[in-house]
């Protein structure tokens, strides 16, 4: 709604002012809406993206994975350092 009441010729101030709003989030609107036309304001996080975008979601979400994977087993190492070390003083 804030978004065709910028394109019919309000501005965005006007709009952000009258429905309460941060300007910065009209504008943040009008830009996604340029970009992604009938796609735009998918929510929960499924709007269109570039493939460039997908990359980098897809890139992110592996690195966590992998982070999370590394510190299970930096945990291993060191519980099986600490058990070898008692087991040489036997």
């Amino acid at each position: 709604m804030a978004v065709n009441l910028c394109l019919s010729g309000k501005s965005t101030s006007e709009v952000a002012s009258d429905m309460d709003l941060d300007r910065r989030m009209v504008y943040r609107w009008i830009n996604e809406h340029s970009q992604f036309k009938e796609n735009s304001f998918k929510g929960n996080d499924n709007r269109v993206r570039t493939s460039e975008q997908e990359e980098i979601k897809a890139l992110k979400a592996e690195l966590r994975k992998t982070q999370i994977e590394r510190d299970i087993l930096k945990k291993a190492v060191s519980i099986f350092s600490k058990s070898d070390s008692t087991n040489m003083n036997l």
